[in-house]
């Protein structure tokens, strides 16, 4: 671990920074919007335009790299963030910043593509996996770190919008200056839709429906504690909280992961999500509650993205693992752009308890499907089993095939041992 990190931590140091800036700016949206009286329905259209640009950045990005190169990519589209960034407090309009929202996603996720490339570039096949294991923990120590800043200024002003702009800037620096372009590389076309539902049917919804509840987790979030009258103190540790229990609880159910039935541990984890979001629709009044009950969502709903993954895995050939894992991100992109707007009317339509009623009901339907996959289908074998490769649903179609790559590597290794 110490040698990736001294390898690469410019790229590191750099993807931190910008991962708080984009940590902070989900949330400080959501307080804005509540201060500029917006509804809860232009609210979830704005945060749902960031999930429509990321997926288009998904297929858009590579061919983008390959023509101009990864360092013009990776300058452009870090100025245009620091540029959107500044807009928002200037033109307070919701379409204006569903707009710019909707260009934020797509630069992020070009920004991630270029970085990951870097990456996997940098990383051998001996700490690849170290790597990309790093990387993951980087981005969400980014994301917990920029919900701190919300107490810097007041989210009525300028100022966190300059904050986000300026981190944004300075994070592009380290990378630029010390990291030499990459060669070109080519992307994997997806396995098509239906040959992909017909080979994992639990992979493909469960990918849409989890979508839909980590998009509102990033994106309804902030929008939910202004509905319940929380504090900025309060917005900002309630956020944070889905991200540190993602990042408490990944590793441990990866282990179970590849110890046990995957359909089973489906079935457990996302029924205790949907204990969390129970907690939370019941008692919301109670901020301490609310606090396990953002933990508890956030850390089985966010392990649950490479356990779907994994799962899918254990029916596939090792070549179609990557084009696999393209459909998939694709299949999670779909559900992630309807989430927040399904948030947003339930919202309007029940108040503040309409978020977590969501969450539960996109989880009760995971969980009865996959305890009906089970009936449908005989487990995988030990054999036939892949590794568990930890993923962050915020990973671009890059870090997704440099797991994918290194699942292939492990389970080759123990089928040969």
């Amino acid at each position: 671990m110490l040698s990736v990190l001294l390898n690469s931590w410019a790229l590191l140091l750099g993807m931190l920074l910008l991962m708080i800036g984009n940590g902070l700016h989900g949330t400080l949206l959501g307080v804005r919007g509540e201060i500029e009286s917006f509804s809860t329905f232009e609210m979830s259209i704005i945060m749902s335009a960031y999930f429509v640009g990321f997926l288009a950045a998904s297929r858009l990005a590579p061919d983008l790299i390959r023509r101009v190169g990864h360092v013009r990519v990776f300058a452009a589209l870090g100025s245009f963030i620091s540029a959107v960034f500044i807009l928002f407090p200037l033109v307070v309009d919701p379409w204006v910043w569903a707009l710019g929202r909707a260009v934020l996603g797509f630069c992020f996720c070009g920004v991630y593509v270029t970085a990951e490339s870097w990456l996997n570039n940098a990383s051998t096949n001996e700490n690849r996996g170290q790597s990309i294991s790093l990387y993951m923990i980087i981005q969400t120590v980014g994301m917990v770190a920029g919900q701190g800043l919300l107490l810097v200024a007041d989210p009525a002003g300028y100022v966190l919008f300059i904050v986000i702009s300026i981190l944004v800037s300075i994070s592009f620096a380290p990378i630029l200056l010390s990291i030499s372009p990459t060669p070109a590389f080519e992307r994997t076309n997806p396995m098509s839709l239906k040959k992909l539902i017909n080979t994992s049917p639990l992979g493909c919804v469960g990918m849409f429906l989890l979508g839909g509840v980590l998009s509102t987790q990033f994106g309804m979030a902030a929008v939910f504690g202004a509905e319940a009258d929380l504090s900025l103190g309060q917005i900002s540790f309630f956020v944070a909280s889905f991200y540190i229990g993602a990042m408490f609880l990944q590793y441990p159910i990866g282990w179970f992961s590849d110890r046990m039935d995957r359909r089973v541990l489906i079935t457990l984890v996302s029924s205790i999500c949907g204990i969390g979001a129970v907690l939370g629709m019941f008692g919301w009044g109670s901020y301490h509650t609310l606090l396990i009950a953002a933990f508890l969502v956030g850390g089985m709903s966010n392990p649950l993205y490479s356990l779907l993954i994994a799962h899918t895995n254990d029916f596939v050939d090792f070549d179609d693992m990557v084009a696999a894992s393209s459909g998939l991100l694709f299949i999670h992109g779909i559900g992630a752009i309807s989430g927040p707007l399904f948030v947003g009317w339930v919202l309007g339509q029940f108040g503040p308890i309409g978020f977590f009623l969501v969450i539960f009901s996109l989880v009760a339907v995971l969980t009865c499907y996959a305890i009906y996959r089970m009936t449908q289908r005989a487990a995988a074998t030990a054999a036939e089993s892949g590794f568990y490769a930890p993923v962050a649903p915020t990973a671009s179609p890059v870090a997704l095939e440099i797991a994918q790559e290194y699942a292939i590597e492990v389970s080759s290794e123990e089928d040969s041992a």
